[in-house]
C-alpha cells in the first residue's frame, strides 16, 4: 500500500516525547502530544479554584511538554511558527485525537505493564494501517505488543531516538517477526529522507546496540581507572580525543548524560541477561554508585565526577579524600605523541608507558565485547560501528578501530593476554580476511565525491569540478575550511566556461565539515601588508563577476549548503538560482567581524533578496527590508538554521530544507534535472535606491547604537560604509539602478576598509585567535 506520514501522535510528553514531537513539527508534520492526567490537584491549583475537570489541569503534563518545546532557549524547533503544528491533550479524554494519525509513537514510562496498557488504548483508537512504534530503550519490543491483534503487530516496531532527537542522528529500528516488510522499508526511508536520521537495525535485546556497547565502554574505563590508580582527569585524558571518542572524555561525558541514567541503563542490561560475566561488567563501579548515592548526578545537579567552585574553577571528585579537588591538567607525553601521529589508535595502544597499557586494555575490552555480541545484538558488525559512531560520537566504531590497530597484530596480543577470541573472528583471519572494511568495495546509496565515483574535469588544491552523472556538474570546494581562495576562483571560472558546453546544469556543494568558512583571510592580510590595493580590487571584481555569471547562467546552478556557510561562501550561494540547504546550516555575511563589508556581491544580493519580499516600490514598504539587510551585515549575524536563513532573506522562502545531509547532493542534482526542463535564466534585477532618505534612518539607528555603547567606533564606521552602499551612495531617492552600480559601491567600500588600520588589526586577531576583535 502507498504510505504517507502527515500526522503523528506522540504519547508521553516528557523529555524524550517532547523532543520527538519537536523534531516532527520541525519537518512539517502535524503532531498530537498527549500525556496522562495528573493524579491530584496541587495546593496552588486548589487556591486558584481549579477543579479536577478543568482541561488546564488534565492537560498539565502535555502543556509542560509543549512549553518546553516552545522555549527559545532550548532551541528544540527550527522556527517558533512550527509550534503551531503541535496540539496537546491527555490520554484519558483525548485519545480520539490519534484516530487519523499515520504514525503513533509511545514514549511513556519504562515499564512493561504501563506500555501494554497504552497499546490497548492505541488499538481501540488507531486507524487500520497506521504505524505504531515504541521509543523504549530497555523493555522488550516483542513483549510490548504480544497481546495485540495480528494487524496491529504487523504495523508495530521499535523506533529508538537518541536524545536530543533534533541533534542526534542515530535511529535504532527494532522489528519483530510480525512486522510487515513494507512497514520496515517505509520507516527506514522516512527516517532517512524526512527526519535525516542514520538508521541502524538492532535486535530486540537489552539496550539494543549503541547503549549496550557504549555503556560497556564507559563502565570499563572507570573500572580500569581504579585498577591503574588514575584519577578522573587522567581517565578522561586517556579516553577522549586520543582514542577517537568525544573530547570531553569518559567521566565528563558521564556528567553530561547523567550518572543516575547510566546506572539505570546498566541495571536494564544486568537484570535482563543470564550471563554471569556480563552481569558483572554491567554492575556499576563503586565510584559511580557512591556519587549517585550522594545525589551527584552530573550536570543537572551541578556536581558529579566534576563540579565548579565559587570562582567557577573545575574540580574533580577524589574518592580517597572524599572531596572535590582542583585539577592541574598536564598533557602526557604519550598522548602528545599519539595526537601528532598519523594513526593515533595504533600509536596509543602499542606504546610502552603505563598509560598506553591502560588504553590497550580499554580498547581491547571493547573490541572483544563488541565481537562477542555478533549476532546477538546485530547480524552485521557494521551496524555496531554505525550505532556507536552516531550514538556516542566516536570517530570510529569498534571494528573500524580494529582495522586501525591491525587485526592480526592485535589478536596475537590479545591471546598473549589470555583473552578468548570469538570464533567468527578467528574464522575470518584463517580465511585471510584481515580487515573488516575494504574501501574499494564500500557502497553508498548517495553521491560520493571521489575521483572514482565522480571523475574530476578540472581540479586543483582548493576545488574540483566533477561529473556527477546525467549531464550534471558539481563544483566542490576542498581548501582548508573550504575557504574561497585564488585557486577556488580558478575552478569557479572554469566551471562557468564548462557549463556552456553540453551539460544540463551544475550543483555547488561538497562533503567537508563546512560548506565554506568564507574568504582566505591569510591571503587578504598579506596583500594588505604589501598595500597592493589594485590586487584586492581585482580580486573583488573577479568574485563579483563569477557570482553574477552563476546567477545569470543559461543553465540552472543549484547550491547545496550546510553547516558553516559564511562570507564569500554565502555570497556564492546567494547568487545561485535555487538553494537546497541542510536544516542545520549556519549562514551569514560575517565580513564586518574582520572590519570589512561583503565584497563578492553580498551587499547587492542581500538588498535584492530583502526587497523581493515586498510587493511594490513604496518607500514605507522598502525601509524595513533595507534595515533587515543592513543589520544583518553590520552585526555579522549568522542564521540559527536554514529556516532562520530564509526568515533573514539570505535565501528564498521557496528553498526546500533538506534534513538528511548525506542526501544533500542527490537532492540538489535532482533539482537541477527538474529545473533544466525549459529553464530560463532570470531577468536582470532593478534595484530601487532609497538614497539620503533611507540612509538617514539607518544612521539614526547607528548613532543610537554607538551612543548606547553597543558598538565600537570602527563598527560605526563600517555601519556608515554599509549604509552608503545599500542606499545607493549619492543617488537621488527613488532612483532605480542596475546591479553593477551597487557592486561598484560595494567594491569601493571593501577596498577602502582594507586600508584601515583597525581592519588590519581585526583580521590579524581573527587569524591568531579565531575570535572577533571589537576595536
Amino acid at each position: 500500500m502507498a504510505r504517507a506520514i502527515q500526522k503523528v501522535a506522540v504519547l508521553g510528553a516528557g523529555t524524550m516525547g517532547s523532543g520527538v514531537a519537536a523534531l516532527l513539527a520541525g519537518v512539517g508534520m502535524r503532531v498530537v502530544l498527549l500525556d496522562v492526567v495528573p493524579g491530584e490537584l496541587s495546593n496552588d491549583e486548589k487556591k486558584l479554584g481549579m477543579s479536577a475537570d478543568n482541561p488546564a489541569f488534565r492537560n498539565k503534563y502535555a502543556k509542560a511538554g509543549l512549553d518546553r518545546i516552545l522555549n527559545p532557549k532550548l532551541g528544540m524547533l527550527y522556527s517558533k511558527e512550527q509550534g503551531a503544528l503541535i496540539s496537546i491533550g491527555n490520554m484519558t479524554d483525548n485519545m480520539d485525537m490519534i484516530s487519523d494519525a499515520d504514525w503513533i509513537i509511545e514514549a511513556v514510562l519504562e515499564n512493561l505493564d504501563v506500555k501494554k496498557r497504552v497499546m490497548k488504548q492505541v488499538a481501540d483508537h488507531r486507524k487500520p494501517g497506521s504505524i505504531v512504534s515504541t521509543n523504549t530503550s530497555g523493555v522488550s519490543i516483542r513483549r510490548i505488543a504480544e497481546d495485540m491483534p495480528d494487524e496491529f503487530r504487523s504495523h508495530f516496531l521499535g523506533t529508538h531516538f537518541f536524545n536530543p532527537p533534533k541533534i542526534m542522528r542515530l535511529f535504532e529500528m527494532i522489528t519483530t517477526e510480525d512486522t510487515a516488510p513494507d512497514v520496515t522499508e517505509y520507516m527506514k526511508k522516512f527516517a532517512e529522507d524526512t527526519l535525516g536520521k542514520v538508521v541502524v537495525f538492532a535486535k530486540d535485546t537489552p539496550n539494543f546496540i549503541a547503549n549496550r556497547i557504549g555503556l560497556f565502554a564507559i563502565l570499563d574505563a572507570i573500572r580500569l581507572g581504579d585498577k591503574y590508580g588514575y584519577n578522573i582527569p587522567m581517565v578522561d585524558q586517556l579516553t577522549g580525543q586520543v582514542i577517537g571518542r568525544p573530547r570531553s572524555g569518559n567521566c565528563r561525558t558521564c556528567d553530561m548524560i547523567g550518572l543516575d541514567l547510566l546506572i539505570s541503563s546498566a541495571n536494564t542490561v544486568s537484570s535482563n541477561i543470564d550471563d554471569i560475566q556480563e552481569k558483572e561488567w554491567f554492575t556499576p563501579p563503586a565510584l559511580l554508585s557512591d556519587l549517585v548515592a550522594q545525589c551527584a548526578y552530573g550536570d543537572k545537579t551541578r556536581r558529579g565526577f566534576y563540579t565548579r567552585d565559587a570562582n567557577r574553577q573545575t574540580l574533580y571528585w577524589n574518592p580517597e579524600a572524599n572531596e572535590y579537588q582542583k585539577s592541574e591538567p598536564v598533557v602526557l607525553e604519550s598522548v602528545q605523541k599519539a595526537l601528532a601521529s598519523a594513526n593515533t589508535y595504533e600509536t596509543m595502544v602499542y606504546g610502552d608507558a603505563p598509560e598506553n597499557q591502560y588504553v590497550w586494555e580499554a580498547v581491547r575490552n571493547v573490541l572483544l565485547f563488541s565481537a562477542s555480541k555478533v549476532p546477538e545484538i546485530a547480524d552485521d558488525y557494521k551496524m555496531i560501528d554505525k550505532a556507536v559512531v552516531w550514538g556516542y560520537n566516536w570517530k570510529k566504531g569498534p571494528f573500524q578501530i580494529w582495522d586501525a590497530i591491525g587485526v592480526e597484530r592485535s589478536v596475537a596480543r590479545m591471546k598473549q593476554d589470555g583473552c578468548t577470541i570469538p570464533a567468527w573472528i578467528e574464522d575470518r583471519i584463517t580465511a585471510g580476511n584481515t580487515v573488516f572494511y575494504d574501501a574499494d568495495v564500500e557502497a553508498s546509496p548517495y553521491i560520493k565525491l571521489s575521483d572514482k565515483a565522480a571523475p574530476p574535469i578540472v581540479s586543483n588544491e582548493a576545488a574540483s569540478l566533477r561529473d556527477i552523472g546525467d549531464g550534471v556538474l558539481c563544483l566542490e570546494f576542498h581548501s582548508k575550511g573550504n575557504t574561497i581562495t585564488n585557486d577556488t576562483m580558478k575552478i569557479l571560472r572554469a566551471a562557468i566556461e564548462e557549463l556552456d558546453k553540453d551539460w544540463i546544469g551544475m550543483v555547488i556543494g561538497n562533503q567537508g565539515k563546512n560548506f565554506s568558512t568564507g574568504a582566505n583571510l591569510g591571503w587578504i592580510a598579506s596583500v594588505i601588508d604589501e598595500k597592493r590595493w589594485d590586487t584586492i580590487s581585482d580580486m573583488v571584481v573577479g568574485l563579483q563577476s563569477a557570482n553574477m555569471a552563476l546567477k545569470y547562467a543559461p543553465k540552472p546552478v543549484v547550491a547545496a549548503p550546510f553547516a558553516m556557510t559564511l562570507g564569500g561562501g554565502a555570497e556564492c550561494v546567494m547568487h545561485c538560482c535555487h538553494v537546497l540547504p541542510h536544516a542545520d546550516m549556519s549562514m551569514g555575511l560575517v565580513e564586518a567581524g574582520v572590519g570589512l563589508v561583503p565584497g563578492g556581491g553580498g551587499c547587492k544580493e542581500y538588498l535584492v533578496k530583502s526587497f523581493a519580499r515586498v510587493r511594490g516600490q513604496k518607500r514605507q514598504d522598502l525601509i524595513p527590508e533595507l534595515q533587515n539587510a543592513w543589520r544583518g551585515i553590520i552585526k555579522a549575524s549568522v542564521s540559527a538554521n536554514a529556516f532562520d536563513a530564509a526568515a533573514k532573506a539570505l535565501i528564498s522562502d521557496e528553498s526546500k530544507v533538506v534534513m538528511n545531509p548525506d542526501a544533500l547532493l542527490d537532492v540538489a542534482k535532482e533539482s537541477v534535472l527538474v529545473l533544466a526542463k525549459g529553464y530560463i535564466a532570470p531577468a536582470p534585477a532593478s534595484i530601487p535606491l532609497l538614497g539620503d532618505y533611507g540612509r538617514a534612518i539607518l544612521l539614526e539607528e547607528l548613532n543610537n547604537m554607538y551612543a548606547g555603547g553597543f558598538i565600537s567606533e570602527h563598527d560605526a564606521h563600517i555601519g556608515k560604509k554599509t549604509a552608503f552602499v545599500l542606499t545607493g551612495g549619492g543617488a537621488v531617492t527613488g532612483t532605480v539602478s542596475d546591479e553593477q552600480y551597487i557592486l561598484d559601491l560595494e567594491r569601493e567600500a571593501f577596498v577602502s576598509l582594507c586600508g584601515e588600520e583597525k581592519t588590519r588589526q581585526r583580521i590579524a586577531h581573527m587569524l591568531n585567535t579565531g575570535k572577533q576583535l571589537k576595536n
